[in-house]
C-alpha cells in the first residue's frame, strides 16, 4: 500500500490537463495567424523541417515529467512491515450528547460546537492513552472505537451534529452502558468514561447505569454544559417550540450529573466558556495506574520519492533532446 506523506501536493496534478489543453489552444492560434499570410500548405512547404507532431511529443513528455515530479513532492511511502508495540496509559471513552438541546447558544457558537472544540484540544494533549467516542441522544452508538489514532479521532469530530443520532431525547444511562462495553479486552484497571451533556435525562436511569459501570472498575466523570437559568434552542435560525407553540428552554440539570459522578467514583465539572472542564478531568485520569497495551502498527516506512524524481529528470532530458525539427537522413551525399 502506497501512502503520501505530503498528499496536499497532489492537487498540482490538476495542472497536467491544463498544460495539454493550453498547448492545443496555442497551436490553433498559431495556425490561424499563419493562415493570414497565405495558404497554410504553401507556408508549410516554406518550412519543410518543422514537425508539428514533435511539438505534441515534447508537451507530452513535459506533462509526464511534471506528473512524476508532483508525485515525488507528495513523498510516496511504502510500509515495510507490521510490528507490535507496547504502550502505557489509560483508556478514555467520551460520551457526547448530540440532542437538540445541545444547540443552545449559551456557549459560543453553541454547546455542541464548544464541546467538540474542547475534545479536539484534549486529543492534541494525549500521548499514549487510548480514546473512544460514543454519541447519544434518545439512543447511543459508538462513533469511534477505542484507539490511539488521534488523527482519525479529530476527523470524526468534524462530522458530528445533532443529526448524527436519528432518535431524539437524552438517554445518559444507555450512553454509559455503551461506553462500558466498548473498552478493549486488554483493559481492566485504567478505564474512565467522560459524559458531556446538559443533564436533561428523559429516557432511563443514568445513576443505576453509573453504579453498574463502577462495579466493574470504571470511573465516570461528568461535564455539565449549560446554565440553570436555561436557554432557548435555535435550529436553522429559528427558535424551537413545543406542540403548544411555546418556546423550548433547555436547563442544566446538575443534580443528576453530580449523582452520576458520585456513584461512578469520578468528579463533576460545570463547563465554562474559557475552561470547559476536560483539562482537570484528564489530569485526574492520567494519575490512574498506567496499563500496558499491545498494538499492531505499520512501522519503518520506505521513502520512494527519489525514484519519481529520477523518472521526471529522464523525461525532461528526453523532452529537450526531441526538438521540433524533422530528422532528415541522407543515404547518399
Amino acid at each position: 500500500m502506497i501512502l503520501f506523506a505530503q498528499y496536499q501536493f497532489l492537487w498540482l496534478l490538476l495542472l497536467v490537463p491544463v498544460f495539454l489543453v493550453g498547448y492545443g489552444v496555442v497551436r490553433v492560434m498559431r495556425r490561424r495567424r499563419v493562415s493570414r499570410f497565405g495558404d497554410p500548405e504553401l507556408v508549410s512547404q516554406l518550412m519543410p523541417s518543422y514537425s508539428g507532431a514533435k511539438g505534441w511529443i515534447r508537451m507530452s513528455l513535459f506533462s509526464l515529467a511534471f506528473l512524476f515530479f508532483v508525485l515525488g513532492l507528495a513523498r510516496p511511502q511504502i510500509g515495510a512491515k507490521l510490528s507490535e508495540r507496547e504502550t502505557k496509559g489509560a483508556e478514555i471513552m467520551i460520551a457526547l450528547d448530540v440532542s437538540n438541546s445541545m444547540l443552545a447558544q449559551d456557549y459560543s457558537p453553541s454547546r455542541l460546537e464548544r464541546a467538540k472544540l474542547a475534545i479536539s484540544r484534549i486529543v492534541d494533549k494525549l500521548q499514549e492513552d487510548r480514546i473512544g467516542l460514543v454519541l447519544f441522544a434518545g439512543t447511543s452508538f459508538v462513533q469511534l472505537p477505542i484507539t490511539t489514532d488521534y488523527v482519525s479521532a479529530k476527523m470524526f469530530l468534524t462530522s458530528i451534529d445533532t443529526q448524527s443520532v436519528p432518535v431524539q431525547g437524552t438517554a445518559i444511562g444507555d450512553a454509559i452502558l455503551t461506553c462500558a462495553k466498548s473498552f478493549s479486552a486488554q483493559s481492566d484497571k485504567s478505564r474512565a468514561i467522560v459524559v458531556i451533556t446538559d443533564g436533561e435525562n428523559h429516557e432511563d436511569d443514568p445513576v443505576a447505569a453509573a453504579r453498574e459501570a463502577a462495579e466493574i472498575g470504571i470511573k465516570i466523570y461528568t461535564i455539565g454544559v449549560g446554565s440553570a437559568e436555561g436557554q432557548p434552542i435555535s435550529k436553522d435560525g429559528e427558535l424551537m417550540k413545543d406542540k403548544d407553540g411555546n418556546i423550548v428552554v433547555t436547563r442544566l440539570d446538575e443534580d443528576v450529573l453530580k449523582d452520576i459522578a458520585r456513584v461512578g467514583g469520578g468528579a463533576y465539572v460545570h463547563a465554562g466558556n474559557e475552561e470547559f472542564g476536560l483539562n482537570p478531568i484528564l489530569e485526574d485520569i492520567q494519575r490512574m495506574e498506567e496499563e500496558k497495551f499491545n498494538s499492531v502498527i505499520f512501522e519503518e516506512y520506505d521513502e520512494q520519492f527519489m525514484y519519481f524524481f529520477a523518472v521526471a529528470l529522464v523525461l525532461l532530458v528526453l523532452e529537450m533532446l526531441v526538438g521540433e525539427r524533422k530528422i532528415r537522413r541522407k543515404l547518399f551525399d
